[in-house]
């Protein structure tokens, strides 16, 4: 984690994640890009029209008076930090920087109880959530000290969710967490505890560690039960699968990942299958 992109509209929820990014920028001595994307599409500026350019040109220096001031920040004094702004789409913009500059995580702060949808800017956090290629941490309230001890993963045992265990069992790792692999046991999907057991231990088969351990959950819903074992068992960060563009995981069902951030009173971070 040397390298960490952090989107921001320069709200409290993107500061929320730029504190998140510098405390972890501290324990693994990373390099902070933030990136910032115009509403007003920084062509205009190039394209001839004389009309737009004094708008755009007034975005990028209101933008990077912006950027000013965040350095300025007491809890930045120590960070290497790198600005940039972006002309595209949000999701776009964050794609680019991603490649440009081999990042290896994504923060972005949350506003909350309204879930993914309103999200940073609107909609688009889904579309950076589904189609990010690497990690998303998606933070939703302020951290003073941010301290995972306690990493819960979700999955449904299935060989597509394998890498992004893997990536969980790094991340997990890396901050010195416990990670919890957890299977949701509904009523719509029941299996008996051998059943679920020998999924498990074919699905754990050949991983080079043991710094993890293996639960069985059962609850009405995924969501349900996702949630209430981590605060059964005081977890601090929630994982889940993405699928790409193809949406979410089929563990997580339709909006189940969306519902269960928008009720999680915590971090979750995402990986893409």
């Amino acid at each position: 984690m040397k390298r960490i992109l952090v989107p921001t509209d320069f709200s409290d929820q993107a500061e929320n994640a730029l504190k998140i990014a510098a405390q972890m920028a501290a324990k693994f001595n990373s390099e902070i890009f933030l990136l910032h994307s115009m509403e007003v599409p920084l062509h205009l500026a190039n394209s001839g029209d004389t009309g737009s350019l004094p708008e755009a040109l007034y975005f990028i220096k209101l933008a990077k008076k912006r950027f000013g001031e965040i350095r300025k920040k007491p809890y930045l004094s120590d960070t290497t930090i790198h600005e940039t702004i972006g002309h595209s789409e949000i999701y776009n913009d964050i794609s680019k920087a991603v490649e440009d500059n081999n990042i290896d995580l994504i923060i972005m702060g949350s506003h909350g109880a309204s879930g993914f949808k309103e999200m940073f800017i609107g909609s688009n956090t889904e579309k950076v959530v589904r189609t990010s290629k690497i990690p998303v941490l998606v933070i939703k309230n302020d951290h003073p000290k941010f301290e995972i001890n306690s990493f819960v993963f979700a999955t449904d045992f299935s060989e597509e969710c394998k890498k992004p265990f893997q990536e969980a069992l790094n991340f997990a790792q890396n901050v010195d967490a416990t990670l919890h692999l957890l299977y949701i046991n509904t009523p719509n999907d029941f299996k008996t505890s051998s059943e679920a057991k020998k999924i498990m231990a074919n699905f754990v088969k050949g991983v080079d560690t043991t710094h993890y351990s293996l639960h069985i959950y059962n609850d009405n819903s995924v969501e349900k039960g996702i949630l209430n074992f981590a605060k059964e068992n005081h977890v601090q960060l929630i994982g889940i699968s993405t699928h790409g563009r193809k949406g979410l995981s089929h563990f997580f069902n339709g909006s189940i990942s969306e519902d269960m951030v928008n009720h999680a009173n915590m971090p979750v971070i995402t990986f893409k299958i």
